[in-house]
């Protein structure tokens, strides 16, 4: 027989470790001396003691290491178990190969510019939001050509809101769609989240805007004369991390003070796999 410290020095574990094993009944000593409480075991129960290391090493619990080791699992349960927890793996090596992915982009971009970029690009899901809304139609998506057509939406808008009597329950929101005659026209659409349902008197549109699954986003301070070198950097991001445009960005407006200089505006671009 063992004592506990020559056991543990066999299993390659700690004596704390054996210690527990022990209280919770997952592998007991083979004898308990009763005057001195030593614990001793025997050679066999290394057998035991690796399959619960292996196992620990898979990923299963304590409580799924007992349960597998005392048969109280079907050869099919284990075998679910273990393709979840292959499952599960698989999915951790995806995120960690995108973070890596992540990193060397970080990395070209330095050694490209010579600096950390200024602004950070987060990928999210952008939930659904019910906008009361009008539209235009702007000659480019470039900002000489959005400019003119959105603010004039967002004024009239507002004066319609206040008119019907309608609340405004969070920053307003811009999103685009190709011009439907086929042209290089872009359909601007100047929304303010709302609670109320669409009926026939509003002289505005009530839609529900659907959630994007997974949008890259980047914060913009300043004004949106000035947004293109942050589109810009979004592409370049989208781009160096495997991904690609899924459709043009939504302006989420998250502070629009007087001074447009100091207007800090999300733009979140859809994203697919590329």
């Amino acid at each position: 027989m063992f004592t506990i410290g020559d056991f543990a020095k066999h299993g390659r574990v700690s004596v704390r470790m054996l210690r527990h094993y022990d209280a919770i009944g997952l592998l007991r000593p083979a004898h308990v001396d009763l005057s001195t409480s030593y614990r001793f075991y025997e050679a066999g129960q290394l057998a035991r003691l690796n399959r619960v290391i292996a196992l620990k090493d898979l990923g299963f619990t304590l409580q799924q290491v007992q349960s597998i080791l005392d048969e109280q699992v079907s050869a099919a349960e284990l075998r679910g178990m273990l393709r979840l927890r292959q499952a599960e793996l698989a999915s951790a090596m995806a995120a960690d190969a995108l973070r890596l992915a992540q990193v060397e982009a970080r990395l070209r971009t330095i050694e490209s510019e010579g600096q950390m970029p200024s602004n950070d690009v987060v990928v999210k899901r952008i939930p659904a939001v019910r906008l009361a809304e009008l539209t235009g139609t702007a000659t480019t998506h470039e900002p000489d050509g959005i400019g003119p057509v959105i603010g004039p939406l967002y004024d009239e808008l507002c004066r319609r809101l206040a008119a019907a009597g309608v609340s405004i329950t969070g920053p307003a929101v811009a999103y685009y769609e190709v011009s439907p005659d086929g042209d290089d026209t872009v359909v601007v659409h100047a929304g303010m989240p709302v609670a109320t349902a669409p009926h026939d008197s509003h002289d505005f549109a009530v839609v529900d805007l659907p959630a994007i699954e997974s949008a890259a986003t980047l914060v913009h301070r300043g004004s949106m004369d000035d947004v293109m070198p942050s589109v810009q950097a979004l592409a370049r991001w989208i781009d160096a991390n495997g991904h690609r445009s899924a459709g043009y960005a939504r302006e989420l407006y998250l502070e629009c003070p007087d001074d447009r200089t100091q207007w800090v505006t999300e733009l979140q671009e859809p994203i697919t796999s590329a």
